[in-house]
This record gives structure tokens, C-alpha cells and sequence, in this order.
């Protein structure tokens, strides 16, 4: 077993658990997980500060994967997150941890379209709960959610939870929890809210804290001095790094508007992602943009905390953000777990005093870099190789993403490389399929059956 591998086993996880990790990929502690699992695993209460992409999100579900008792029925931990995008990702990845055993059942908990199927499914059990706030307290006071057994609660994000809900809310709804339960609170910042918070809620906390600085050692950060109309500048850096995944910033949904309709007129797709969209437009766009239909994603702030879209390859800053803190999360979307990421932020003569801040705020020199040093080329295609399919059935039919992959391979003759991600939800499942082949899925699938079933299937 290679060095790396003793690294996860050292901390006492099962050999089911380390066999899983390793088919998944997780070859190496990331700092947080290294630090923070002797804690969580033994059950102390425990506060992490650190970014997300810092591997806290699998940090947390290792803990809480080693102290299911399966033989219960009713939720043994509960995690509390900011928006409903976070829910769903981090109850994604909390299934992926603890694939090596069928029994263990997530449930999200956000509101939306599909809240009356998981309300059903809850009645039915489930083993871990991940909703937020304002949802999760309305359930306990109605008495949907039932959580006397209760092992775990998580708040993760919880300086964005604090922002936007309140310190009462938070205390409200521990107080439906047993009192021997462990606490875990997990955020990148650490306000004086958070104190209070844990004050309230934990007993002797262990504290890790992994600083920006070494979060963001592997992301290379370019500053473009430009004048006040940025499209050519970004077609400019666009055509030079011909990025495979882009998330490109704007500080308001009019400048996202405004961006994603110019890349238009240039040919270059994109899809936007600012509050204004409805939720199921929401989680649409981010599966698209994940499963690779589409390489770039126009967005607000909306987009910079607490979604875990992997594999970006460039973020670029359209316009510099309003203040420092801003500007970690958002760059904190390329470069993660390690990997290597770039940064490349637009400014203009006055966000000068902007551009000086966050240098200050890094303790470093900021890349000034001119566009004239850019390599010239031609033009820029930024098409993406895959489109995404939507089939109306999904966990409440128990379908499974073997389940898809099969009916692709078998009924419509795809191969295996010509099938992406597979995104499975509540009552509808994505994905993404080779754009040639596409429109032949569809009607393969509308022709045949998925697990014995009938489902309608068409273009996303």
C-alpha cells in the first residue's frame, strides 16, 4: 500500500470506507482532512476555517459515515448548509463516500418542486439529512423530521449561514438535537457570530484552521490592466488560455446579461447563473456546466460560495470584486485539492484602489501582466463536446446511474466514452451525452425502458 494510502488509514477508517476512497480517487489527505479527521473521528466537537475546495465537504462525511448505525430508521446526522445548490452537492457527495454499502439513505432538504416526494421518502427513513436552515426548522417544528437520534450536526458554511439567516435560528434548531450529539461548524471566515455560535452549541471544541494562503499556493493569479470596455480584453485572455471550463464573474446580473449576450455575438456559448433564475433553472445550468455542455459559466457571487463545481480550469475576475474575501471565494473555484488552477482578474484605471487591497489582503505583489503579452491566435472555438439529456425519473424510481449507463449501452449502442456525467435527482435525472449522439439516445430511450419503466426522455 503506498504511502498516501497509510495517510487515511492511519486515522482509523474502515477497510469498506479505504477501499472506497481509493476507487474514488482520494489518494492523498488534503490539509484539513489530515488535520481535522483525528477529531471528528473521535467524536470531539470540532470547528474547521477553511475554504471550500479544501476537501472540509468529505472531512465531515467520513465522520459522520463511521457512526451510522444502520439498523435505525430515523435521521442520525444533520448537516445545514446555506443555499439548496450546496444541499444537493454535498448530500452528492456524502453518497459517493458511502457507495460501498447500499443501505444508507441521503435526503436534501431545501423546499423546491420535489419537496413533497422527499417528505415521503423521510417518512420512509433516511440516515443523514442535508437541508437548509429556514427549511429544516420549519420541518422540526411541524414535526415532519424527527431528530432524537441525531448523532451529528454539521453547519457548514456557517458564517454565510449567519449572514443569512440569524444566531436564534441556528440555536433553534439545535435545540431539537440531543444534547450528547457532536457539533461540527465548518467556515471560511471566523466573525464574531461564529464565537457566539460555538459558544452556544459545542463543549470544548478542537480548532484547524487552514489559512488562504496555503489554499491558494497552487492557483496562479494574472492581473490585465485594461480600459473601461472589458469585451475585448476578455476575448483576448479567452483566446489565449482557450480554457476548458471558465467561470467568468461579474459584480450584477446586468453585467451578466451584458457579457453572456456579447460572447454570443462572438459565437461562444455560455450560460448564465445570477439570482433572478428560477431554482430549477438554477440547478439546470450548474449540472450543464459540471457535466461539461457548456464551458463557460457567466455568474454573480451567487456562484461563489458553496457550490462545488470541480475541474474549473480558469476563473476570470470581469470585474474586480467589492472586497477581498469576495475575491478568495471566487478564485477558490479553480486550484482545488490540490491542483493546479489559474486566476486572471480584469481591472480598470479605477478599481485601482481595489486592485491595491487585495494585494494587501494576499501580503503579496499582484501579476500586473499587458494583454500585448498574450499570444495572438486567430479565433476562439469554445464549443463543448457534450450536450444533456433529461430522463422524468429519478431517486424516488430508485434509478441508479449503472442503471442509465446500461440502457445507453445496450438500447441506443452508445459506448462508454460517449456517455458523461450522470446527475441523478429526486424525480428527474441529467446527462450528458456526445453532442452527434444525442438526439439518437433520446429516441432509443423514449422507445425502450429504463429498470422495467417507461420514462420521457429529451434535450435538456
Amino acid at each position: 500500500m503506498s504511502e498516501v494510502s497509510k495517510d487515511f488509514k492511519s486515522v482509523g477508517l474502515s477497510q469498506e470506507i479505504l477501499d472506497n476512497l481509493k476507487s474514488l480517487g482520494y489518494l492523498k489527505m488534503t490539509p484539513i482532512q489530515e488535520k481535522g479527521l483525528p477529531f471528528i473521528l473521535s467524536g470531539q466537537d470540532f470547528i474547521g476555517q477553511a475554504n471550500t475546495g479544501s476537501g472540509k465537504t468529505a472531512a465531515f462525511a467520513l465522520g459522520i459515515l463511521a457512526k451510522l448505525d444502520l439498523t435505525k430508521l430515523s435521521p442520525q446526522a444533520l448537516v445545514i448548509v446555506p443555499t439548496r445548490e450546496l444541499a444537493e452537492q454535498v448530500a452528492n457527495e456524502i453518497r459517493r463516500l458511502a457507495r460501498f454499502t447500499n443501505n444508507i439513505k441521503v435526503l436534501t432538504m431545501s423546499g423546491g418542486l420535489e419537496e413533497r416526494h422527499k417528505i415521503k421518502s423521510l417518512k420512509q427513513g433516511a440516515d443523514v439529512i442535508v437541508g437548509t436552515s429556514g427549511r429544516i426548522l420549519k420541518l422540526l417544528e411541524t414535526g415532519k423530521l424527527i431528530t432524537s437520534d441525531i448523532k451529528v450536526l454539521v453547519l457548514d458554511e456557517a458564517d454565510r449561514l449567519l449572514e443569512m439567516g440569524s444566531l436564534a435560528e441556528m440555536n433553534r434548531i439545535a435545540s431539537f438535537t440531543p444534547l450528547d450529539r457532536q457539533t461540527m461548524l465548518f467556515s471560511a471566515t471566523f466573525p464574531q457570530g461564529i464565537k457566539e455560535l460555538s459558544s452556544g452549541l459545542q463543549e470544548d471544541a478542537a480548532q484547524v484552521t487552514i489559512d488562504s494562503q496555503h489554499q491558494m499556493s497552487t492557483t496562479q493569479q494574472l492581473f490585465f490592466k485594461v480600459e473601461e470596455e472589458k469585451n475585448d480584453a476578455l476575448l483576448c485572455v479567452l483566446e489565449h488560455y482557450h480554457p476548458e471550463s471558465c467561470i467568468i464573474f461579474c459584480n450584477s446580473k446586468e453585467i451578466c446579461n451584458k457579457v453572456s449576450g456579447w460572447l454570443r455575438t462572438k459565437t461562444i456559448d455560455s450560460l448564465q447563473l445570477h439570482a433572478d433564475l428560477e431554482q430549477q433553472d438554477r440547478t439546470l445550468t450548474l449540472i450543464k456546466f459540471d457535466n461539461k455542455s457548456s464551458r463557460i459559466l457567466v455568474a454573480t457571487d451567487l456562484a461563489s460560495r458553496g457550490l462545488d463545481v470541480k475541474d474549473v480550469s480558469v476563473v476570470i475576475n470581469y470585474d474586480l470584486p467589492h472586497d477581498h474575501e469576495l475575491y478568495i471565494h471566487r478564485i477558490g473555484r479553480t486550484g482545488r485539492a490540490g491542483q493546479e488552477g489559474l486566476a486572471i482578474s480584469l481591472y480598470t484605471g479605477r478599481e485601482r484602489e481595489t486592485l491595491m487591497a487585495i494585494g494587501e489582503y494576499l501580503k503579496s505583489d499582484c501579476v500586473i501582466k499587458g494583454l500585448n503579452e498574450l499570444k495572438e491566435t486567430k479565433s476562439v472555438i469554445l464549443r463543448s463536446e457534450m450536450a444533456t439529456m433529461y430522463i422524468s425519473g429519478g431517486r424516488k424510481d430508485n434509478i441508479r446511474p449503472g442503471d442509465i449507463l446500461g440502457a445507453l449501452t445496450k438500447e441506443a449502442g452508445l459506448k462508454g466514452v460517449e456517455v458523461g456525467k450522470i446527475h441523478i435527482l429526486e424525480v428527474n435525472s441529467y446527462v450528458a451525452i456526445i453532442h452527434g449522439k444525442v438526439e439518437h439516445a433520446i429516441k432509443c430511450l423514449n422507445a425502450s425502458k429504463i429498470k422495467g419503466k417507461k420514462f420521457r426522455v429529451g434535450k435538456a
